[in-house]
């Protein structure tokens, strides 16, 4: 069966002399493996295409049976060149990458969810919206997308207590509107501390709570550290 389907590019990796192995979050398929054969090599211009962040256009001949799938053709549909020109929204947008491939099982499509990923890099591109908020917004629509919405009423699971949401002054406020799912609502100004450390504890415990994988997420600190 030919797929033809619109992808980001989460990451990549060498693969003999001259392939490299390519894990992207499709639209149609969800997160996929490809070998692009021949990659390496200097006049091949395919490596290009796999550079996490990509926004692709991919045809492959899907084999059930596979776990490495092998791209026919490829093309951009966009490229985000401003995020790369700024260190938070770029090391933010590395680390949705990173949360997005650690959270989701190999060929389980969530289209709205590949759908807010592209908002969302859109906007980091576009470089009007706070990156922080940016960034919260997709960790809502994850655990949204996953079953896990998180309910603004409770305050603990077994064996946790979350942050106390109450403690800041707009915090609830705030967590509303990433919750509504509406990108075009998320306010543009900055964020006090306060509310900022709250939010992002929160969020961070209820994905850690949910998705196991992400206790050993590469970009922990880094995130810890820009959010605050």
């Amino acid at each position: 069966m030919v797929i033809h389907t619109p992808a980001i590019v989460l990451k990549s990796f060498s693969y003999g002399e001259s392939s490299i192995i390519a894990k992207c979050f499709s639209r149609d398929q969800g997160k996929m493996s490809f070998i692009i054969k021949g990659a390496k090599r200097s006049r091949s211009p395919k490596s290009v295409h796999f550079q996490p962040l990509s926004y692709v256009e991919l045809v492959y001949n899907y084999q059930p049976k596979r776990d490495l799938q092998t791209i026919s053709k490829v093309s951009f549909l966009e490229y985000w060149s401003k995020i790369l020109s700024n260190l938070r929204s770029i090391t933010l947008s590395m680390a949705i990458l990173e949360i997005t491939d650690k959270a989701l099982s190999h060929q389980d499509p969530y289209p709205s969810l590949f759908s807010t990923l592209v908002d969302v890099l859109q906007e980091f591109d576009k470089d009007k919206i706070n990156p922080n908020i940016l960034f919260w917004f997709y960790e809502c629509a994850l655990l949204q997308n996953l079953g896990f919405k998180p309910d603004l009423e409770i305050s603990h699971f077994p064996g946790i207590v979350l942050p106390d949401i109450h403690r800041g002054k707009k915090t609830i406020s705030l967590l509303s509107t990433l919750l509504a799912g509406d990108i075009k609502k998320l306010p543009e100004n900055e964020i006090n501390y306060k509310d900022s450390k709250i939010i992002s504890s929160y969020l961070w415990t209820l994905l850690r709570y949910h998705c196991e994988n992400l206790n050993n997420v590469k970009f922990k600190k880094v995130i810890r550290d820009i959010l605050n």
